[in-house]
């Protein structure tokens, strides 16, 4: 019989028990020293007699449980989350196990298989954090390798203060919170990513990627409220660039990048509301906390390296965010006002731009020069010196409004496709009218000069900008 190695607990039944055998001892003394019936004394008086000490230690005593996990799947999954899904929340963690690798244990069984190994999620909080450092000191002294202690300090995140939280917006579509986040998204290549998150809800409303932080990049967005959604209350944003009225020492009036998205906004209504706090806007900062730690791994996962990829993707995405975050309606009222048409989102979020005629009837946009269709499909000339707005629509086309009249835009080509002495004369194809939209439309030069005119006397001073 080997010797038996007892826990202080057992021992301690042993010498009771040993001593009433040898001694003749009180069994109603070992009850009440024991805490126990006096017919578990008598069972462990006869077990004593029977095996001696080797009774006393439990019999599971060096068996593995039967629902303790493999050590080759412990093993796998510290290496899957080292190679392949590195940087994610242990919660996220176990997702990604049972959707690709058909591993199944919960969040709590992760969580201790990595910090076994002193392995931080990268949304520890500070406690763990600075057990974690403190942990690793005393294990780096006792090895004398301060390997592993440089390794977890890499995966150690900061956390920042913590700010008094608001209550959420009563309202679906109440107040829409929007920025944009720069990040190695997809392929290793900064973007930014522009959204829009429902403050009542958690929802995201609407996300599309640009190189960088645009007008462009928001109207998606705005476009993808509109269209799926309908008209918001308001937005809270902070204060970037594509909010503000134009770059300092700018004359170009493409480049009122404020008065282009507040007038898209004033036409239907939204309002805007601005803070340079980022906890004034806390609900969009988290949502791109979470973003980082999960686009970038099923982006890895799906082999998407392009733009037009990542957006393609968002569209299915949005979707499943919603169901496993969002707080959905839940009988929550909306505000959101009655989609717009296709039509009328298409020439609100539109980019307006002042544009004299030159001597030869044409406008100059971006290096091209563009001559004016009038509805029966017909070139218009206007005397040089004639001001009015170049109208790019969200869909691309563009327009020119000269007072309450407007033409399409029609490029001129650098030099002709064909010489009438030299090439035969092609079949002449039937002259289609342009379109060209109805006097309803949403812009109006006199009203957006009006605008930009009160927004250049606020420069400076008052300014909401957003963003």
């Amino acid at each position: 019989m080997g010797k038996a190695e007892l826990t202080m607990a057992e021992q301690k039944k042993y010498d009771v028990i040993k001593s009433i055998v040898d001694h003749g001892g009180n069994k109603n003394r070992a009850v009440i020293d024991l805490g126990c019936s006096r017919r578990t004394v008598d069972r462990l008086v006869s077990g004593y007699k029977q095996c001696g000490k080797a009774f006393f230690p439990h019999k599971n005593k060096g068996r593995k449980p039967a629902t303790q996990i493999p050590d080759k799947t412990k093993k796998d999954i510290l290496d899957l989350y080292n190679a392949k899904y590195y940087d994610v929340s242990y919660a996220f963690f176990r997702e990604l196990l049972e959707k690709h690798e058909g591993i199944f244990v919960s969040a709590g069984t992760i969580r201790n298989i990595l910090m076994a190994e002193y392995i931080l999620s990268p949304r520890a909080n500070r406690k763990t954090i600075k057990d974690t450092k403190k942990a690793l000191e005393m294990k780096a002294a006792e090895i004398k390798s301060t390997r592993i202690l440089n390794d977890i300090h890499r995966k150690l995140v900061s956390i920042e203060d913590a700010h008094p939280r608001r209550p959420r917006s009563a309202n679906f579509g109440e107040e829409l919170q929007m920025d944009a986040s720069v990040y190695a998204w997809f392929g290793g290549i900064d973007a930014h990513l522009h959204a829009a998150i429902d403050d009542a809800t958690g929802n995201i409303v609407g996300m599309y990627f640009d190189w960088q932080e645009t007008l462009h990049g928001y109207y998606h967005v705005f476009g993808q409220i509109l269209k799926n959604h309908g008209i918001p209350y308001k937005f809270r944003t902070d204060k970037r660039t594509v909010f503000e009225y134009k770059r300092r020492g700018s004359t170009r009036t493409e480049e009122d990048t404020y008065t282009q998205f507040a007038y898209a906004c004033k036409q239907l209504g939204v309002g805007i509301e601005t803070t340079s706090i980022p906890q004034g806007k806390g609900r969009i900062e988290r949502l791109f906390e979470t973003l980082q730690g999960r686009l970038p791994i099923l982006f890895r996962l799906a082999g998407i390296n392009t733009i037009e990829a990542a957006n393609e993707f968002l569209g299915s995405y949005i979707e499943e965010f919603n169901a496993k975050f969002g707080l959905g309606l839940n009988g929550i009222p909306s505000v959101f006002e009655t989609q717009p048409s296709n039509e009328k989102i298409n020439l609100t979020l539109a980019v307006l731009t002042e544009r004299k005629m030159d001597a030869g009837h044409a406008i100059s946009f971006f290096k091209k020069y563009y001559r004016l269709i009038g509805e029966n499909g017909q070139p218009v000339f206007f005397r040089k010196g004639t001001t009015g707005l170049v109208v790019k629509a969200f869909d691309g086309s563009m327009y020119f409004q000269v007072d309450e009249q407007i033409f399409a835009l029609e490029q001129i080509p650098l030099r002709t496709a064909a010489s009438k002495d030299f090439t035969a004369a092609p079949m002449q194809e039937e002259q289609r009218k342009p379109y060209i939209p109805a006097p309803s439309h949403p812009w109006k030069t006199a009203n957006f000069e009006k605008f930009a005119r009160s927004q250049r006397h606020r420069i400076g001073s008052d300014i909401p900008t957003a963003g």
